[in-house]
């Protein structure tokens, strides 16, 4: 796996059959969205409470239709029970993850 792709210190792993990054998630938002980064981390916020595990759920629904994948293909590798997650998606590139942060940054200006 190579490690590549720093936008502002958001860093993306990919390799042949998806991407790697970590996610800080906040739970209980008033509606879900990129929050832009929070570290290297891309802060996701979510409506969904974080109890038996509906906000792992949402996060994966709203990350798969972001990057246009199957919800089958967004994985949370590290963190279940935890605010920071890392997350693998299959089917996604680099590239698509950092417009993840453009589409934000341009929204909030």
């Amino acid at each position: 796996m190579k490690n590549e792709g720093e936008n502002s210190g958001f860093r993306v792993s990919e390799n042949a059959e998806g991407i790697t990054f970590s996610v800080h998630v906040q739970p209980r938002a008033s509606r879900n969205e990129i929050a832009g980064l929070s570290g290297s981390e891309l802060k996701v916020r979510l409506t969904s409470p974080p109890v038996e595990g509906a906000a792992n759920t949402l996060c994966r629904e709203f990350l798969a239709r972001l990057l246009h994948v199957a919800k089958s293909d967004v994985r949370i590798i590290a963190g279940e029970k935890s605010r920071h997650k890392v997350v693998t998606i299959h089917g996604a590139s680099r590239e698509s993850a950092l417009a993840l942060l453009n589409k934000q940054s341009r929204s909030s200006e």
